[in-house]
């Protein structure tokens, strides 16, 4: 890539943090609404100063190198708790949506000194009933400890940072059930954010919405520590059933989100275009993808529309950056077609996460982008379709695996990080996912099918709300399974009344033989399955591929 963006090298989230107070000193940070309802401003030389004490109190109460883990909902709290625990001690940021017996385990096994909660979590944890641990509600956080004025600055300023200091650890279950700590330095996820600073602009004038939740490196990473570091502001969503108020209430001009949630968005968005479109242009979606009509309209016409599609998001939205998940170009297209840019990348907690995007410099809406600037990529052992394992190198990668050195060594194949997902390269360094290495199908005659491409496919019908395809033995060979949960609103709209069981076999039945009519015969759907009930999803909504959904 011969065009970057010159970006600052930074050290460590101290250093991050004087940076942006000197930089950015009273822009807004944080903009938060209070319970009465209104607005509260957290500047960036505020955050500073709270940083410091905050610091400064861990230390007074021993949790200098200790492990101190972070739970809740996104919130300002989190963030600074976050980044006074990294530099301090270890932070350890868990999912507040694991029971009650796993978030014990995870804090028994890392040792855990100190807990920052918000309230409802230390209210349902039986903490005492594990060993005595300090507990700092993200409410005294705010209210108290992060008023305690810092007894020396100097204290704070001389804890050493090296650059192989594990500084955060992550345990990931991702969609394997299998539960890993991921062992990452400061050093890691900064030189992930200066690589895509170089090829991604971020500006101070930027808002964002934080959505997803903040214990995901995705979301930690790229729409928290990247934001701060340029001097953007930072609002959090009530819910996921409040994004789209939310999004009204704050303007954002970027939104990182996964491609479930971009979605959502983009079916709203065709389907109240193709409604309120003038009747002679009406014709246009009938006969195009959504795309390549909105190209067609005049552009007196295709103005309005984006102005008032961008004004449905708050007015300001600019870009949206995607990863988490694969993402069907045709929604990268539509957004485009409006005039807002969507990034997609690819990335794995190990990574800090990013390791591919598209940028300001590339842009592939089929891909998932080319390597980010001093990451480097390649396929290993590929077959004849180019296709192999994903391999990657760049000091974005993790240390190892928490107390498991088995694990680390599996990890990486000559200097260089498995990341267990397959792909192919095209030509211009462009990366294509074409599924994880663990969910490969092997037919008989030893011919790979992967599930993720067949899912894709099926998820492109309206009529499907889940689908998780799987291996299958139903009838003494291995075939190709589809579990699907349906949309049953779009199958009544479709035949204009309640559907029977046999209506919805019949649709999903069509649906299945129309993809088969495309796909080589050894990878059919040779049977599938109707749920009554959604299947069970992670906190970034990928389809889980363990416990209940492939019994």
């Amino acid at each position: 890539m011969k065009q970057m963006y010159k970006v600052e090298r930074l050290d460590s989230f101290r250093e991050l943090v004087n940076l942006s107070a000197r930089k950015y000193s009273s822009r807004t940070a944080f903009l938060l609404r209070e319970k009465d309802g209104k607005y509260r401003r957290i500047k960036y030389k505020e955050l500073r100063q709270r940083y410091y004490n905050l610091c400064s109190y861990f230390i007074s109460q021993g949790l200098k190198d200790k492990y101190i883990a972070v739970i809740g909902n996104n919130s300002y709290e989190w963030a600074l708790s976050y980044l006074a625990a990294a530099s301090v001690g270890i932070v350890v940021p868990i999912d507040k949506e694991l029971s009650v017996e796993d978030i014990e385990n995870f804090l028994q096994h890392a040792n855990v000194s100190a807990i920052c909660a918000d309230g409802k979590i230390l209210s349902k944890m039986a903490f005492e009933s594990i060993a005595p641990r300090a507990l700092f509600s993200f409410d005294a956080i705010d209210k108290e400890y992060s008023l305690i004025p810092c007894r020396d600055e100097k204290e704070i300023d001389g804890i050493e940072i090296s650059k192989d200091d594990m500084r955060v650890l992550i345990f990931t279950s991702g969609t394997t059930g299998s539960a890993k700590g991921v062992c990452l330095s400061q050093s890691n996820l900064l030189a992930d954010i200066q690589s895509t600073l170089k090829v991604v602009n971020i500006k101070s004038s930027d808002v964002t919405l934080s959505i997803l939740p903040l214990h995901h490196t995705y979301e930690c990473t790229l729409n928290c520590i990247l934001m701060l570091s340029r001097g953007a502001c930072i609002s959090y969503c009530d819910s996921l059933l409040k994004v789209t108020k939310n999004i009204v209430e704050y303007s954002p001009s970027i939104l990182v989100v996964v491609p479930a949630l971009l979605k959502m968005v983009d079916k709203k968005i065709c389907q109240s275009v193709k409604e309120k479109c003038p009747s002679k242009y009406k014709e246009l979606f009938e006969r195009y993808s959504f795309a390549e009509a909105v190209g067609k309209l005049p552009f007196v016409i295709r103005k309005i529309i984006s102005s008032k599609v961008k004004a449905s998001l708050g007015g300001k939205t600019r870009l949206f950056i995607v990863g988490a998940a694969d993402l069907d170009s045709a929604i990268v297209e539509d957004f485009q077609a409006l005039g807002i840019k969507v990034l997609q990348g690819y990335g794995l907690t190990e990574c800090s996460p990013l390791l591919a995007g598209n940028s300001d410099f590339y842009f592939n809406p089929k891909s998932t982008g080319i390597a980010i600037p001093d990451v480097q990529l390649k396929i290993d052992e590929p077959n004849e379709e180019g296709i192999g394992e994903i391999l990657a190198k760049g000091e974005n990668i993790m240390l190892g695996y928490f107390q498991d050195e088995e694990a680390t060594n599996k990890a990486f194949k000559d200097g260089w990080f498995r990341t267990g997902d397959l792909g192919r390269m095209d030509c211009d360094g462009a990366l294509y996912i074409t599924g994880r290495s663990k969910n490969v199908i092997v037919t008989e005659n030893g011919k790979n099918i992967y599930p993720e491409e067949l899912e894709a496919r099926l998820a492109n019908f309206p009529e499907i709300e889940d689908v998780l395809v799987v291996a299958s033995k139903e009838r003494g060979k291995t075939e190709v399974k589809a579990r699907i949960f349906p949309n049953i609103d779009v199958i009544k709209k479709k035949l204009g009344h309640i559907p029977s069981i046999s209506d919805i076999k019949n649709s999903l039945g069509k649906i299945i033989s129309d993809i088969n009519e495309k796909m080589p015969r050894y990878k059919h759907i040779n049977n599938y399955e109707v749920l009554d009930c959604a299947l069970e999803k992670t906190t970034t909504r990928k389809i889980k591929r363990f416990g209940n959904n492939v019994k």
